[in-house]
């Protein structure tokens, strides 16, 4: 795998971040479509698992974005096929839960970035710049519910 991005902010007028997104309910899918609009070049948003591991290999995006619950293959499963295959670097789960098993589970296929949708207004954005830079992030809403657990993420 190559060296992650180094993401530092918003990218110059010439060259933005390409995007995939993939959430199974077409309303959330275009709020979220249009939030990171603001900052990165949305590519492509689709439904399910299996479309978002056809519009990564065509596309070839800087990140992606994907709810975990989703028809045909789960963002889980796509995200650690992905990252195993070297097909991304950058990978965003976006996710109503935050329950710590699918937030373990999550991080064992090697997905190092978490975001609830419930935080998803203030921290998507820098939760895909972190990602971009190889970081770790996981969404307020998980942070404080594991504040007082004896093990951390």
């Amino acid at each position: 795998m190559s060296e992650p991005i180094r993401a530092e902010g918003p990218q110059t007028a010439d060259r933005r971040y390409r995007l995939v997104l993939a959430d199974d309910h077409p309303d959330v899918r275009e709020e979220i479509r249009q939030l990171l609009a603001r900052d990165f070049d949305v590519l492509r948003a689709v439904g399910d698992g299996a479309a978002l591991l056809e519009a990564v290999a065509e596309l070839k995006p800087d990140a992606i974005v994907s709810d975990i619950q989703m028809p045909r293959m789960d963002g889980i499963e796509a995200g650690g096929t992905l990252l195993s295959r070297g097909l991304c670097e950058a990978f965003v789960v976006l996710s109503m839960y935050p329950d710590r098993h699918l937030v373990e589970t999550a991080l064992e296929a090697g997905i190092r970035v978490y975001v609830l949708k419930l935080d998803a207004c203030e921290e998507l954005i820098p939760a895909v710049y972190a990602a971009l830079r190889g970081e770790r992030y996981l969404s307020r809403g998980i942070r404080d519910r594991n504040s007082g657990s004896s093990r951390n993420y």
